[in-house]
């Protein structure tokens, strides 16, 4: 089904996300975002600058690991980009190993990661939810930005919970709300153990948006 991914040299693992994995980002404090980088489309290095910026992030903040793993969201029961971008249903992580030889923004945004080359839209998520990335494309360029401890977030939480709720209410997509329940469920009983893993109880910070950390470039 990925097979195009190979040619960003994105080799997908089958059957290997983490059952700790938070199943989506959204609602996160401005605190925990780290320094974006952001690449203008007038720049003649364009799209090599893109993936220099986005390597130099994931390896910095810790995305990747030491067997060049992590999870990359990608569509959920289709066998094409182009049915991928029709499809509402929301997408699902798939553990993935980087190989040596890559293109995340040139071949990798022409097919599942973005909508054409130099043109990206897709998340990734550590292996141990320490870091969430974004990549995606504005007026003046591209770029790439990382969320610490996305699952210990209380703005991510109540997002999500919400996110469920406005789902529920339309009867859509009860896999992916059946995911989440579960995993918000897990943090519930973990903190009701004393144990370390879930998020903590909500607060009320401002969340940050995707377009207010690159207006401040």
């Amino acid at each position: 089904m990925f097979a195009p991914l190979l040619r960003a040299g994105l080799e997908v693992i089958p059957d290997a996300v983490p059952d700790t994995a938070i199943p989506h980002v959204l609602g996160y404090e401005r605190d925990r975002i780290l320094p974006s980088r952001l690449v203008e489309y007038e720049d003649p290095r364009f799209v090599e600058r893109l993936n220099e910026a986005w390597y130099e992030l994931a390896t910095s903040c810790g995305l990747i690991d030491r067997n060049r793993e992590f999870l990359l969201m990608l569509p959920r029961g289709v066998h094409t980009a182009e049915q991928a971008r029709r499809r509402r249903a929301m997408p699902v992580w798939q553990r993935v190993r980087l190989l040596e030889s890559w293109d995340v923004m040139g071949a990798g945004a022409a097919t599942f990661l973005g909508v054409r080359a130099g043109r990206p839209g897709f998340a990734m998520l550590a292996l141990d939810n320490s870091v969430w990335l974004l990549a995606d494309t504005y007026e003046r360029g591209a770029g790439v930005y990382a969320v610490r401890d996305p699952a210990g977030s209380p703005g991510v939480l109540r997002a999500l919970e919400r996110q469920v709720e406005w789902l529920a209410a339309g009867g859509e997509d009860r896999e992916f709300r059946e995911e989440v329940r579960a995993w918000l469920e897990g943090g519930r009983r973990h903190r009701t153990a004393g144990g370390p893993v879930g998020p903590p109880p909500p607060q009320a910070p401002a969340a940050a948006s995707v377009a207010t950390v690159f207006a401040q470039r």
